[in-house]
C-alpha cells in the first residue's frame, strides 16, 4: 500500500501515516523517535501569512512515497508505473510511464540546490543566521507567495538534508548508467545525504537489473529499496494481476541483499480475501523466510471504488475479510516467520495494531501476545478500540486505559447504533478511506 501526497509531499503526512514519527538510520539498530517532529508541525499548522517575496523556482514531484519517507527529499527519476495493472492500486491508472532524461533530473537537482540556497539566505535575512529553525519553517509554510517546492525543501533542510526518496513506482526500470549518473550528481550537490531509497518491482530486479548494476547503484549512494511483495502465493499474485511470481520475489530479494542494499518488503494484509487468507499468510511467510529482508512492512487492504479490485468486490468474486479476520491472518503469518532477523513495522494508520513493531526473532512473542491481548478483550471493548483507532484517537491498546475517553467513545457508538443500526461499521469504513 502506498501513501499518497495531497497538496505537496508533506502537507498531510502525519494523518496518513498514523502520525509517523520515526527516523530510520540503518537495519542494525531500532528506529528512534523524532522527539521534535510534533512540535515543528504543530507550529506549521498555527503559522500565519507573512510578507515574503514571490518564490517561483519549482521542480517536479511525484504523487507518492512510503510513509517512513515523510521527511525525505523527493526527487523524480521516472514518472508513473511501467506495469500499472495491479487490481488493488489506483495511483497511476490512465498515466503513461516515462523515464526522465539525465538532463531533466540534473536540472531538477540544480533547482533544488537553488531553492536550498534561497531558503538559507531567507534565514539570514530574517535574523536566524542561516539556521533552519521552527520559526523559519512556520514562516515558509505560512506564506501565500511560497510554492510547494520551497516548502518541501524547507522541511528537508529542517531535518538535516539527510534522506532522499527517488520517485516514482519503479525507478530501476531506467537505464543503470542514467540512474548512477543522476545519483552521483545528487550526492555531489548535497554531500550531507546519507540515505537514498526508491521503489522497485521484483520482476524488474529479478529479470532486468544485473547484480553488477545494483552494486554500482549502491556505490553511487543507493542505500535501500522498497519492494511491493504483497503476497507470496502465486494464484493470488495472478488474481491481483501483480505481474510477478513468488520466484521473482525471491530472486529479486536475494539479489538486493547480495548487493549490500537494504531491502524493505511490503505485505498487504487481507489481500487474499476470505478465499486465500490462509494460503496468503503461509506462502508469504515462506517467501520472507527465504529472503530475510531488512524490513517487513505491513499494509492493510482497503478497497476503494477507484481500484479495479472493487469490480470483483461488487460482483462477489472477491470476498473482503473484516478487520478481525485480517488480524487472524496477520497472526498466522507472524507465527510462521522463522530464522530471520527482519524488523517488522506496522507504520501505517490502516493497520489495526500499530504496536506490532520490533525485530525478529526477539519480539515475535510480543507481536503474538499483542494480537491475543486484542482478541481477549470483550466484544464491546474491541469495537471501542477499533472506532478509537480509526478516528485517530487511539495509537495502541494501552490507550484503552483512559476511562474517560473510552466512556465517550462507548456513548457515541451507542447513540449512533440507536439512530441507525450498522452505522458504526459504516463510519469505520469511511474513516479508513480517508487514510488512502
Amino acid at each position: 500500500m502506498l501513501t499518497k501526497i495531497k497538496g505537496g509531499p508533506y502537507a498531510i503526512s502525519f494523518q496518513e501515516d498514523g502520525i509517523e514519527k520515526k527516523k530510520e538510520e540503518s537495519s542494525t539498530e531500532p528506529e528512534e523517535e523524532e522527539s521534535h517532529v510534533q512540535g515543528v508541525y504543530s507550529g506549521i499548522c498555527r503559522s500565519r501569512r507573512q510578507g515574503m517575496s514571490e518564490k517561483t523556482l519549482r521542480y517536479e514531484i511525484g504523487p507518492i512515497r512510503p510513509p517512513n519517507e515523510a521527511y525525505s527529499l523527493l526527487v523524480r527519476f521516472t514518472r508513473n508505473c511501467p506495469w500499472n495493472k495491479c487490481l488493488f492500486c489506483q495511483v497511476y491508472k490512465g498515466k503513461r510511464f516515462e523515464r526522465r532524461s539525465l538532463d531533466e533530473i540534473r536540472s531538477d537537482i540544480d533547482t533544488i540546490k537553488a531553492i536550498h540556497d534561497d531558503i538559507r539566505e531567507l534565514s539570514r535575512r530574517k535574523g536566524f543566521g542561516g539556521k533552519i529553525t521552527d520559526s523559519l519553517v512556520e514562516a515558509v509554510f505560512g506564506s501565500h507567495t511560497i510554492n510547494e517546492s520551497y516548502k518541501s525543501v524547507a522541511v528537508w533542510m529542517y531535518f538535516g538534508c539527510k534522506n532522499v526518496f527517488i520517485q516514482d513506482a519503479n525507478s530501476l526500470a531506467m537505464k543503470a548508467d542514467v540512474f548512477v549518473d543522476a545519483l552521483k550528481h545528487l550526492k555531489e550537490t548535497f554531500p550531507t545525504i546519507d540515505r537514498v531509497t526508491s521503489y522497485a518491482r521484483s520482476r524488474t530486479l529479478a529479470r532486468s537489473v544485473s547484480a553488477e548494476s545494483l552494486k554500482r547503484m549502491k556505490e553511487a549512494g543507493l542505500t535501500r529499496l522498497h519492494v511491493g511483495l504483497e503476497s507470496g502465493h502465486d494464484p493470488l499474485l495472478a488474481y491481483i494481476n501483480k505481474g510477478t511470481t513468488r520466484e521473482d520475489h525471491m530472486l529479486a530479494g536475494r539479489k538486493v541483499k547480495e548487493a549490500g542494499v537494504e531491502l524493505s518488503e511490503y505485505v498487504v494484509l487481507g489481500l487474499g480475501g476470505r478465499k486465500w487468507w490462509r494460503e496468503h499468510a503461509l506462502s508469504t511467510a515462506d517467501v520472507l523466510n527465504r529472503i530475510d529482508p531488512d524490513f517487513i512492512r505491513f499494509r492493510t487492504l482497503k478497497v476503494l471504488r477507484t481500484m479495479p479490485l472493487y469490480e470483483k468486490l461488487e460482483t462477489g468474486d472477491f470476498l473482503l475479510p473484516d478487520e478481525e479476520d485480517i488480524l487472524r491472518e496477520e497472526k498466522l503469518l507472524i507465527e510462521n516467520l522463522e530464522g530471520i532477523g527482519s524488523y517488522v513495522k506496522s507504520d501505517h494508520i490502516l493497520n489495526l495494531l500499530e504496536e506490532i513493531d520490533g525485530r525478529l526473532p526477539a519480539d515475535k512473542k510480543k507481536f503474538l501476545d499483542t494480537i491475543d491481548r486484542y482478541f481477549n478483550l470483550p466484544g464491546e471493548e474491541r469495537l471501542i478500540y477499533r472506532f478509537g483507532r480509526r478516528s485517530g484517537i487511539y495509537r495502541c491498546l494501552d490507550d484503552l486505559g483512559d476511562e474517560l475517553t473510552s466512556f465517550r467513545i462507548r456513548k457515541s457508538i451507542r447513540e449512533m447504533e440507536e439512530k441507525e443500526p450498522g452505522s458504526v461499521e459504516k463510519a469505520i469504513s469511511l474513516l479508513l478511506e480517508n487514510y488512502i
